[in-house]
């Protein structure tokens, strides 16, 4: 098993990196979070998530631990293979996706591309306490302010209100008022509408 990579950089690109350690060279997988922490360095250290298939080895990257301990998190998850989980890491901070399936947002996940309506309640279902207790994830016990937007819109759609509306009146109140609750979210919101 690789754990990591020590050495220069020979290419980078917002995708996989070329590392030269100690006269190998070695191709690893990033995300884009990864490449912002590394595009302006000249050597350094990747911790690294081998993946072996019958008809590969490939190498993924990580600029710190807590992006590699999601990563490793996620394709466990039944039908989220590397790619997806990298394209996820390349969407959103690991913090705030980490924080975002805590709080069972499925929008904001739904928002990254491959992810669906399915695919996200599965990842909040089998990572949400996991995340929480491995000290990935800030809380499961409030939902991020993202997340009672989301919650408020859903609510809206329920009330049959269309989504377009829906989804404006949210803005508006959010920006008039910044209450935190869903109940003072709604009741807000439908001012507007």
């Amino acid at each position: 098993m690789i754990a990591s990579l020590t050495g220069s950089y020979i290419l980078k690109t917002p995708s996989y990196v070329h590392m030269d350690v100690n006269g190998v060279g070695y191709e690893a997988q990033i995300s884009l979070n990864t490449f912002a922490k590394i595009q302006d360095l000249d050597r350094g250290t990747l911790l690294t998530v081998l993946q072996i298939k019958e008809d590969s080895h490939t190498l993924f990257g990580f600029a710190d631990i807590t992006e590699k301990n999601l990563f490793q998190q996620l394709i466990n998850v039944n039908g989220v293979g590397a790619s997806t989980a990298r394209m996820m890491l390349s969407a959103m901070q690991p913090q705030e996706l980490s924080n975002a399936i805590a709080s069972g947002n499925t929008g904001a996940l739904e928002k990254i591309k491959g992810i669906g309506r399915k695919s996200a309640e599965r990842i909040i279902l089998e990572l949400r306490d996991k995340l929480v207790k491995n000290g990935l994830a800030t809380s499961t016990s409030g939902f991020a302010h993202r997340g009672i937007e989301d919650e408020a819109l859903q609510a809206l759609i329920a009330l049959g209100i269309p989504r377009a509306s829906a989804e404006s009146a949210i803005k508006k109140s959010s920006l008039h008022s910044s209450e935190d609750t869903l109940e003072s979210l709604i009741k807000k919101s439908l001012q507007f509408i």
